[in-house]
């Protein structure tokens, strides 16, 4: 398998890895019009996503996607670390630990000192897998607001 960055191609794969990452988090996830404004986000002229393929051939099995954000506390950047998903055939096989380490590297390019991310509370197997790769937990209710 091969870790790489995405292709435009690699979209509707993409999305569809989307949709099973919002069943596994027991969230709700429409398609309308998600290959467009990822090819926007990933590949437009102001790119704000980077985005991380596992490839198996010609199939993705699994994605990353993070962005640079700031930190006011630290006066500093940091990684985001937006998703990470592998279909449950591809798990503990060390692709979400090559994952982060690419993560790392692409860190440490942007001259970041820290990646945060996020999971549910009830993903005790992504938590282990987490704390196993050195992350540290931070106890914080995440809100969000439609606007």
């Amino acid at each position: 398998m091969e870790i790489r960055l995405a292709q435009k191609g690699d979209l509707p794969q993409i999305v569809g890895l989307c949709k099973q990452h919002a069943e596994y988090e027991q969230a709700e996830y429409s398609t309308k019009d998600k290959e467009k404004l990822l090819s926007k986000a990933i590949f437009g002229t102001s790119p704000s996503l980077k985005c991380l393929v596992v490839a198996e051939g010609n199939t993705i099995v699994g994605y990353a996607t993070f962005m640079q954000q700031f930190s006011t506390w630290d006066v500093g950047f940091y990684l985001y670390l937006d998703c990470l998903f592998l279909t449950e055939e591809t798990r503990g096989k060390g692709l979400g630990t090559a994952l982060m380490e690419k993560i790392k590297e692409y860190s440490k390019i942007e001259n970041c000192t820290e990646i945060q991310w996020q999971t549910p509370d009830f993903n005790e197997k992504a938590i282990r897998f987490y704390q196993k790769n050195g992350g540290i937990s931070k106890k914080k209710e995440r809100f969000f607001m439609k606007v």
